[in-house]
């Protein structure tokens, strides 16, 4: 299957836009939060179970990303686009189905799996063709485009919030909102897969790399170096730092200020959640952009040592204070847009353009782990606290001190990246990866 080439006179400008559209989309994963309580009393479920379906959504992703890359590589962003419409859309379909049954197992098996599949797929989707059309601006470029799953959950957080008000938090009011969802992303995500194109003169993977200067590497040998597991680690301690938060963000607020005079309301909790979205949405174009002229390193340096920096002022003060707390927590979850629309111009740095879609795929892997650590830590330590009579923000206390070892540990990794080792380049366009892979390991 050929990509849609660009006709002669396309302005590079409507390509942004074709992401956002699947992008927008598939960022109500970020907005799962506002399900859980809903989900927990209809079905009689515990903030860990109910934390499943996200989870296993984003250990799909990372592998569907992982597995998928080259394809998306070879088969082109439309193609990419057209799979991630399918499964992500059905995904809901299937969740409202067990919704309505209330066999939460196919809430699992509908989110998590099958969507989590539409996910990884319509990530990366886009990636590669954004850094062939702005080699300039590679970080502003992918930032626009990733900024939208970043701010999914700014549209996705009150419209779902608004439908429970509307169908009700029952059973059968939460398989209705599955339903309109797995709709009207269908219709929306239809856009990008009808407008996007690739540059002209781009040539198949399979060819070789374009003739272009600077370092190229193939995805097999990147894999192989030390600089790609080094950054492995980074993406996955300021995804783990970041998701932790986010996925029980409506119930975290909540517990942080129950025995306040104010006590959070769901609609404000939903209101925290949106204000999350929108900072990750900001930090992922707002950083990605600073770090074209601050450097990627430089940028993960703030990331990671000034997030460790936040949670330290939660776990000291954020109870005192929801000014405080949802400051911090807006710089961490910007920090964690950042950390996601960087990396991706951090890749074609150190490995160059060729297959960096498929090396970014590969990459997510990390987004996976950080996807079963982050919930699992917050959500675990919290039942296990509230079973021993704690409450309030005693619940999440210890979760924050791991979070800033995490951060820490990822702060090293960063400053260990250095440039790619020659040997691990593809030397000339004219060599095809296959027979490259086929050699020996040099590493």
């Amino acid at each position: 299957m050929s990509p849609p080439v660009a006709p002669s006179g396309w302005s590079r400008r409507l390509v942004p836009p074709a992401a956002l559209s699947v992008h927008l989309a598939i960022g109500q994963a970020y907005a799962w939060s506002v399900f859980k309580p809903p989900l927990e009393s209809a079905l009689g479920l515990s903030g860990t179970q109910s934390a499943l379906p996200f989870q296993l959504a984003i250990v799909m992703l990372g592998l569907s990303a992982a597995f998928g890359g080259t394809r998306v590589e070879r088969n082109g962003p439309r193609w990419a686009m057209t799979v991630a419409l399918v499964c992500f859309s059905s995904g809901f379909l299937v969740s409202a189905l067990g919704a309505a049954t209330e066999q939460y197992w196919l809430i699992v098996l509908g989110y998590g799996f099958i969507g989590g599949i539409g996910l990884g797929i319509g990530y990366i989707s886009p990636v590669s063709t954004l850094i062939k059309w702005f080699p300039d601006r590679p970080g502003a470029a992918t930032g626009i485009a990733i900024m939208g799953f970043g701010g999914g959950a700014l549209i996705a957080s009150p419209w779902s919030a608004q439908m429970l008000d509307s169908f009700g938090s029952d059973s059968s009011g939460i398989a209705l909102a599955f339903l309109v969802h797995g709709l009207a992303y269908a219709v929306f995500m239809s856009l990008g897969v009808l407008l996007v194109r690739v540059p002209r003169g781009e040539r198949p993977v399979e060819s070789g790399p374009s003739n272009v200067e600077g370092v190229q590497v193939s995805a097999r040998s990147a894999v192989r170096t030390p600089q790609f597991w080094c950054l492995w680690v980074v993406l996955c301690m300021n995804v783990t730092a970041g998701i932790g938060i986010l996925e029980k963000a409506a119930p975290m607020i909540t517990d942080f200020f129950a025995d306040g005079s104010t006590p959070v309301t769901a609609s404000a909790a939903a209101g925290f959640v949106a204000l999350l979205s929108a900072a990750n949405m900001a930090g992922r174009i707002g950083w990605s952009s600073a770090s074209d002229r601050i450097g990627r390193k430089n940028v993960y340096r703030l990331y990671l040592g000034a997030g460790a920096l936040m949670y330290l002022l939660i776990t000291l003060f954020g109870d005192g204070s929801k000014p405080l707390f949802v400051l911090c927590a807006l710089v961490i979850l910007s920090f964690y847009g950042g950390g996601f629309a960087t990396v991706p111009a951090y890749l074609k740095d150190l490995f160059g353009t060729y297959q960096v879609g498929a090396i970014h795929g590969r990459l997510l892997t990390a987004w996976s782990t950080a996807g079963v650590l982050g919930p699992l830590i917050v959500n675990r330590i919290a039942d296990h606290q509230k079973d021993a009579g704690k409450d309030g923000a005693d619940l999440y206390g210890l979760s924050f001190v791991i979070m800033i070892g995490l951060l820490v540990v990822g702060f090293v990794a960063n400053e260990l990246v250095r440039p790619v080792h020659p040997r691990h380049h593809v030397a000339a366009p004219e060599e095809a990866p296959d027979a490259r892979d086929q050699q020996p390991d040099s590493a």
